[in-house]
């Protein structure tokens, strides 16, 4: 099993190009499953996870030709409504399959999804939501089934805001009868993006990027060619490995506009940062100060940017106090920061992280996807070698992470 070995070695320097979303284009690839035309998208990023949708929706009949970071998924050969086990165990977003496959071909048989193990995350808002859109829905076995001869459309307000709950049902209902009205939606940039190559492929949607999105179902939708927007969540990773090294990093091909409240909150810690349109530069500092945050949805502080702030805030003057207000089991990363020599301590949803702490290389062992990312920033200024295990976790969701990071100055690399 591969293993990232890391030698803290100082600043961090040069450039380094974001790569495209996975939050965007997994939703973006179950998305082709509601036309039979081709469906081009550009800016895929090379993770596991990409090629795990991938295999899903070759699995299910269609046609899938991936180059290095895009794709061509033909659904004019789709012939399968079952998401299988084995392709999805490992991947939460395997549920956005439910939505699409209702919506086209009237019925969909789902393995409950898997992913990283941070909490409860029900997916009964989407069943609940197809169900008002007239699904029939069994749960057995391990596996959601859903029936309905065309879904209708309908008013739905979601208890709990979920992104993945928005983005299925704004999917399903572009092939509704009848216009759906979404009340307390997600307003992610990746929803966003997911209603803008909706709206690509023929479907009307208006208020995306709002609480209130309003899908006007329609008979079919055709092909696109679609850009996915850059990966914020590695952005502000890229953000926090300079910041802990002291370094001078321009992160380039990003959006800063998609990450308003952690670089507020990296600013206020005292980080320089120059914004530009597509681009982040991270300038040298002479320490950092402690800063609070708390995880909200989007517009607040995203929550998978919260291993990584932790990690920076061990280098910090005084305590900052971090709460988990979206997952309930996410501080998975403290225990392992804490044998590298931080100081956090953890009671219930918040953390406490004090500093600054002198850093030393250990065993860790990544227990989800940001907490290994949390681990390799930390390793970036520790003295001596860091082994992180289990980094599975981490090519689910970054492109290319050691060549990146290599080529601003990291002593990294992958072992066996």
């Amino acid at each position: 099993m591969d293993k990232l070995a890391i030698v803290g070695n100082g600043p961090l320097r040069g450039e380094v190009r974001v790569s495209g979303a996975k939050n965007a284009a997994l939703p973006s690839l179950t998305a082709s499953i509601l036309t039979a035309d081709a469906l081009r998208l550009r800016n895929l990023p090379p993770v596991r996870d990409i090629g795990t949708m991938c295999r899903l929706l070759e699995s299910l009949g269609m046609g899938v030709e991936r180059g290095d970071e895009e794709a061509v998924i033909d659904g004019s050969g789709l012939s399968s409504y079952v998401a299988d086990y084995d392709l999805v165990k490992t991947m939460r977003a395997s549920v956005l399959a439910l939505g699409p496959l209702t919506a086209r071909m009237g019925r969909a048989r789902v393995s409950m999804p898997g992913g990283c193990a941070i909490g409860e995350r029900p997916v009964d808002l989407h069943l609940q939501a197809l169900e008002k859109m007239g699904a029939e829905i069994q749960l057995e076995h391990g596996y959601i089934e859903t029936r309905a001869a065309r879904l209708k459309g309908a008013d739905i307000f979601f208890k709990t805001t979920t992104v993945t709950g928005t983005e299925n049902i704004m999917m399903a209902a572009t092939l509704a009868d009848g216009v759906t009205t979404l009340r307390n939606a997600a307003m992610e940039p990746e929803v966003v993006d997911l209603a803008e190559l909706l709206i690509g492929m023929g479907a009307r949607i208006h208020g995306h990027g709002s609480d209130t999105v309003v899908i006007e179902g329609v008979d079919r939708l055709h092909g696109a060619d679609h850009v996915i927007i850059p990966d914020r969540i590695e952005t502000g990773t890229f953000v926090c490995a300079a910041a802990i090294t002291q370094g001078h990093v321009k992160i380039t091909h990003t959006n800063p506009a998609f990450l308003d409240a952690f670089l507020e909150a990296v600013a206020a810690a005292g980080l320089p940062l120059h914004l530009g349109s597509d681009f982040i530069e991270v300038k040298p500092h002479a320490g950092l100060r402690a800063h609070d945050i708390a995880t909200q949805p989007h517009p607040g502080y995203p929550t998978d940017m919260q291993a990584q702030y932790m990690a920076l805030m061990t280098q910090a003057q005084g305590s900052a106090i971090i709460a988990e207000n979206i997952f309930e089991n996410r501080f998975m990363h403290a225990a392992e920061l804490n044998r590298m020599g931080a100081d956090i301590k953890v009671q219930g949803r918040v953390a406490v992280a004090s500093g600054p702490t002198p850093l030393s290389g250990a065993q860790v062992m990544a227990t989800d996807l940001r907490a290994s990312a949390s681990l390799a920033v930390a390793a970036l200024v520790a003295e001596g070698r860091t082994v992180i295990d289990r980094i599975y976790h981490l090519d689910r969701g970054y492109a290319k992470l050691e060549q990146k990071l290599s080529a601003i100055g990291a002593l990294i690399e992958r072992v066996g």
